[in-house]
């Protein structure tokens, strides 16, 4: 459930009319429900209680807006950070650094150590010798890291391959039949306390029957440290859950994913983490774009707007679907190619799309697009980088501004010997 919804024929945002935020703050715009924020952070907690003891962190890689954050540290939420960068976020947000993880195959020294300065509950370690390194830095303070060791499973989600993570040719974790031997190596560094491990396959997943054999392998490691003479305190369970991106999507519902996750780790007896992202955040956004022409085409018409792949990437990188509405539809329809004014003919959100009647002028929106939309944007072919708008209720604000050419510009230098 979102809180996008018409009302008099025009879209609002919670009890915000959409064209009241276009007036304000002009398009294209990135604009977040409150609500739904919540909403989603309670219900992936509750479908989770029957799973036991469990510690939340949510993925800030899917919308690192410090806003969204503060919003979800009131909902209880830690961070899951793959950034020195979205871990000052995560602590500029609020979110005590003891329920910081830091996950992440490319983890610098110098990010380790300002992670060891914070003092962040959690270092998800992707290979050995990163461990070696953390273990070095840590125990030249005199402390102890807390650790656990991501192991891959080979285990294909059935996601795009962009955005896999669990196969044994992807970079991530350290492969299953190794993770014994080197988690005994790294048990022995005095500067680590290695406490269990995990796991995270891939993002949008659509089927729990990948994750539930994934969590049996881990069930299986977990057993095998165990008889190996380690304690095991934690499994982290990553996130990745996905959510429908097309009217007709049905994909498993937090309630299923817990029941599945309370049944495959019964007997574990150790405290789960999970790093929901997408699930989360999804929903939550949309982008509101104005339409600047509708352009003749030979086939279709072109509906030209002012979002562009610059401001929403995902179409382009990952052939991605997105809702595409009229703010305020006439009940009529069009068969059309909807594009924006990037010189890409990779700038095209859809192809012979059945969509609302829309002319020059009107608003519309690409729905689910709060996640991986405005932390993905860029400002290519030199335009502003995209603002943000949170909503709360009857009022709104702008949370990240348009960062506009003249300030990009401005941050530039011509070295001495190019002035003339």
């Amino acid at each position: 459930m979102n809180h996008f919804a018409y009302r008099d024929g025009v879209m609002h945002a919670e009890d915000v009319a959409l064209p009241a935020i276009a007036e304000a703050v002009g398009t294209p715009v990135y604009v977040y429900s409150t609500a739904t924020f919540r909403r989603h952070a309670q219900v992936f907690r509750d479908a989770l209680k029957p799973a036991g003891r469990v510690h939340l962190a949510y993925a800030i890689k899917a919308n690192p807006n410090v806003a969204v954050l503060r919003v979800l540290a009131d909902e209880g939420y830690g961070a899951d950070v793959v950034s020195a960068g979205e871990m000052q976020r995560a602590l500029a947000a609020g979110i005590p650094a003891s329920d910081i993880v830091f996950s992440g195959v490319g983890k610098t020294r110098r990010e380790l150590a300002q992670a060891l300065d914070a003092g962040i509950g959690q270092f998800n370690l992707e290979l050995e010798e990163e461990g070696e390194v953390l273990a070095a830095l840590a125990h030249a303070r005199g402390e102890r890291a807390p650790a656990v060791l991501r192991v891959n499973p080979d285990v294909d989600a059935g996601t795009h391959a962009k955005i896999s993570t669990g196969r044994k040719e992807n970079k991530f974790g350290v492969a299953i039949d190794q993770a014994v031997a080197m988690f005994d190596r790294l048990s022995k560094h005095d500067g680590l306390d290695l406490r269990g491990v995990a796991i995270h396959i891939g993002s949008q997943l659509a089927d729990l029957v990948p994750l539930e054999a994934a969590y049996a392998r881990i069930g299986e490691l977990v057993a095998e440290l165990r008889a190996a003479g380690h304690t095991i305190s934690r499994v982290d369970l990553g996130g990745g859950l996905g959510v429908p991106y097309k009217p007709e999507d049905v994909l498993p519902s937090p309630a299923d994913y817990g029941a599945m996750v309370a049944r495959a780790t019964a007997d574990w007896d150790v405290e789960l983490m999970f790093e929901p992202g997408r699930v989360i955040a999804g929903n939550a956004g949309v982008l509101l774009t104005e339409v600047i022409w509708v352009k003749p085409g030979v086939v279709n018409p072109y509906v030209i707007v002012d979002a562009a792949m610059n401001d929403l990437a995902r179409v382009a990188m990952y052939d991605a679907y997105h809702d595409f509405v009229a703010v305020a539809p006439t009940g009529e329809r069009m068969t059309a190619n909807i594009a924006g004014p990037v010189c890409e003919t990779g700038d095209t959100f859809a192809m012979g799309r059945d969509i609302d009647v829309v002319k020059s002028g009107d608003l519309g929106v690409f729905r689910t697009a709060g996640a991986y939309g405005a932390t993905m944007a860029s400002t290519y072919n030199s335009r502003a980088l995209v603002p943000e708008v949170l909503v709360d209720g009857d009022r709104f604000a702008v949370v990240a501004d348009r960062i506009q050419p003249e300030t990009i510009l401005a941050a530039e230098r011509v070295p001495e010997w190019l002035k003339r």
